[in-house]
C-alpha cells in the first residue's frame, strides 16, 4: 500500500524551493492519491502538473497501481494548515466554532497556539439611546475551531 507520509515527503521535497506548500495528502480506497497544495500567490495548473509528474516519477506503477490527483486548495475550502491562516491575515474570514457559533471578521493574527479575529459588535453605551459598532479582538485556540475559511463578498 502506498504510504501517505511517502507522498507528503515527495511533494514537500519538490516544493521546498518554491512559494508552494502542501495543504493535505489523502489516500482514498483503490489507491487514489489526492495532493492539495497552496501558495502565498496563486497556483497554476502547470504547477500542479509538474508536481504530479514528479510524484509519478518516484513511484513504481508496476509494484502498485494508483491514481494521482494534484490540485490547489479552493478559495472556499477551509484552512487546514497554519500557513493558510498566515497568508490570510488582514482578510475577512468566516469561522465556525465547535460550540456552534459562527463569526465573521478580519483575521488579525495566527500562531501555533491560536487565532485572533477582529469582529464588529453592537454595544449600547451607558446613558446612550442607540447602539454603536465597536471592534473587538477575540482569540480562539485551534481546538475551539471547527473551520475557518476565506469569506467572499460581492458588493
Amino acid at each position: 500500500m502506498i504510504e501517505k507520509n511517502t507522498i507528503r515527503q515527495l511533494a514537500e521535497e519538490k516544493l521546498a524551493s518554491s512559494d508552494y506548500f502542501v495543504v493535505d495528502v489523502e489516500i482514498k480506497p483503490g489507491n487514489v492519491i489526492v495532493v492539495e497544495i497552496d501558495s502565498d500567490k496563486a497556483v497554476s495548473i502547470d504547477d500542479c502538473a509538474e508536481l504530479s509528474r514528479y510524484i509519478e516519477e518516484h513511484l513504481d506503477r508496476d509494484a502498485e497501481d494508483f491514481e494521482l490527483e494534484v490540485g490547489s486548495a479552493g478559495i472556499t475550502s477551509p484552512f487546514k494548515v497554519l500557513r493558510q491562516y498566515r497568508k490570510n491575515i488582514g482578510n475577512e474570514v468566516e469561522m465556525l466554532l465547535k460550540a456552534g457559533k459562527k463569526l465573521t471578521g478580519i483575521l488579525k493574527d495566527a500562531n501555533e497556539e491560536n487565532v485572533t479575529l477582529t469582529v464588529e459588535k453592537q454595544v449600547k453605551p451607558e446613558g446612550a439611546k442607540r447602539k454603536i459598532t465597536v471592534e473587538e479582538d477575540q482569540t480562539y485556540s485551534y481546538d475551539e475551531i471547527k473551520y475557518t475559511k476565506y469569506l467572499i463578498r460581492f458588493k
